[in-house]
């Protein structure tokens, strides 16, 4: 399901820049998030937290980190199959765009990345690419 929703995805944005990185097509679009939907993965240009990480990584490092992060969830999704959505999609949906997350990570100073879905996805993400992901990076 998630492999189809990523291909009309891919074919909404056909006219941005794409890629291969390791078996999984990879666009790079405007928007200020980044989504993985089975092997199409879509990475910002400008990550929105890219500000207040710049002392720490160049803009390139920072996507290439977000790459990683974002092919741990195409191995989350090739493990899980259909329960990916459930499993994995729904709750990092809400962990990212619900107010009350949001609030708590601010205040907290919890990291995005430290949550379960995200520990995980920087997890399979370094062990199958052998690169550096985005570890317990506070981007709120």
């Amino acid at each position: 399901m998630q492999t189809l929703l990523g291909f009309l995805h891919f074919l909404l944005f056909i006219r941005e820049k794409h890629s291969f990185f390791h078996g999984a097509i990879v666009t790079e679009w405007k928007l200020k998030s980044s989504v993985s939907l089975g092997l199409f993965v879509f990475v910002t240009k400008e990550p929105y937290f890219y500000p207040r990480l710049k002392h720490r990584f160049t803009l390139q490092e920072a996507f290439s980190r977000l790459l990683v992060h974002e092919y741990g969830h195409t191995v989350q999704s090739l493990l899980l199959g259909p329960l990916y959505l459930i499993v994995i999609g729904i709750p990092s949906t809400l962990w990212g765009f619900m107010p009350g997350c949001g609030k708590k990570r601010r205040e907290e100073q919890l990291s995005y990345f430290s949550f379960f879905t995200e520990r995980w996805a920087n997890t399979w993400g370094e062990k199958v690419t052998g690169c550096p992901s985005m570890e317990q990076l506070v981007i709120d």
